[in-house]
């Protein structure tokens, strides 16, 4: 059946920045809506952010104990009763798993027509939007600027230009990825790209902090998606991004990294332990690390070769791959977080979906590390393997 008004033609049609305020005009108009509000996410993930006047919004709606939040959280819509007769119904704004948001709706609470065919207009038009948005942050800083409740770093805004998003799905996997101190990162980075039959996984923690760690990481996440894209294979990808970071600094600077590529159909994993970040495994209940052959990090001598290395992964697995600011975290009387606490981090976290589990392991580690400065960054990025569905 033919949809009854044709949103993504409206926003289409719609310059960049104004794209919200024609959803918004569209949907006052066909449900007689009391109000229509976009929040983004935060940095952080911790806080949802009404788009209005930039670059400060209004006060920021936490994720916990909130309607939206639950919305955000659950990637479901909720209602809510709202003031004086009204219903606000949330919807998630995401594109392909990545969680961007929450579309507000406050709708009269006498309007007989408020049933389950309007709220899945209303997230058909959330979807419609977070297409748009994404693509409308090529051309207009509206929306990268309602994310933030602080001012970024310089380091930390280009590091997070440099990211694929925070989370991903196929049926085969899914992916969440979140990196602390979210607002000041220094050199943590990881990327992934799937084609019909591949996922490509990098996982970085670059050395150094600020500037000088974000232009490191950017040149060989670059280097790396050069390679990846001429075509070559996981070694000749190592061996490009380890010839560009050694050509521009000559071994005084190089980056740990992790190279993956899944085969979607079988669940073989080909990978590449350049000095990496660690990898945890939790498959059945049982937590345990994945042991590799570690290699030269990128970049630390001339004319390095990488040899990739094999395992399998199985439907049901989950892997966590977990930078150096998590293991070298400091509490206020000096102990390191143990393997023990992370170990208990990830069993406690393994009913949440993969794209909640990033921020709710660096939760503890704050929680862990206590207020202040921190040394270094922390990266967790979580990967849930489904298997491919069997053809029908």
């Amino acid at each position: 059946m033919e949809r009854p008004w044709a949103v993504e033609r409206v926003l289409r049609e719609a310059a960049p920045h104004e794209i919200f305020d024609a959803l918004r005009a569209l949907i006052e108009r066909r449900h007689r809506a009391v109000s229509v509000e976009l929040l983004m996410a935060d940095y952080a993930m911790t806080e949802l952010q009404l788009v209005r006047v930039l670059p400060h919004t209004a006060p920021p709606i936490p994720l916990l104990g909130t309607a939206a939040g639950r919305a955000f959280t659950t990637q479901e819509p909720h209602r809510a009763a709202g003031p004086a007769s009204t219903v606000t119904v949330f919807v998630p704004v995401s594109v392909r798993g990545d969680r961007l948001g929450v579309l507000s709706v406050c709708l009269p609470a006498d309007d007989d027509r408020i049933g389950d065919d309007v709220q899945q207009e209303l997230q058909e038009s959330a979807d419609a939007l977070a297409h748009e948005i994404v693509v409308a942050e090529r051309d207009t800083d509206l929306f990268l600027q309602a994310r933030r409740t602080e001012r970024l770093t310089l380091a930390a805004e280009m590091q997070w230009q440099l990211l694929p998003g925070r989370s991903c799905s196929r049926p085969e996997y899914s992916i969440g990825a979140q990196l602390e101190p979210a607002y000041a990162i220094f050199g943590d980075s990881f990327d992934w790209s799937a084609s019909a039959d591949d996922l490509v996984l990098t996982v970085s923690n670059g050395m150094g902090e600020g500037i000088d760690a974000a232009l490191l990481t950017n040149l060989a996440v670059n280097a790396l998606r050069n390679a990846r894209r001429a075509g070559l294979d996981l070694a000749g990808q190592a061996l490009l991004a380890d010839q560009a970071v050694y050509g521009q600094h000559q071994g005084l600077q190089y980056l740990s990294t992790l190279l993956l590529r899944f085969h979607l159909p079988t669940g073989n994993v080909e990978i590449i332990d350049a000095g990496s970040p660690r990898i945890w495994r939790l498959r059945a209940g049982v937590v345990e690390p994945v042991e590799l052959n570690p290699q030269i990090p990128l970049g630390m001598f001339e004319d390095s070769v990488y040899t990739p290395q094999h395992f399998t992964v199985e439907p049901g697995d989950r892997l966590l791959f977990i930078s150096d600011g998590v293991y070298d975290a400091l509490s206020p009387a000096g102990e390191k977080y143990s393997l023990n606490a992370l170990a208990r981090a990830i069993t406690r976290t393994r009913r949440l979906p993969a794209s909640q589990v990033p921020r709710a392991m660096l939760e503890e580690l704050l929680g862990h590390r206590g207020p202040g400065p921190v040394a270094d960054d922390s990266l967790v990025v979580c990967l849930d393997w489904h298997g491919r569905p069997e053809a029908v």
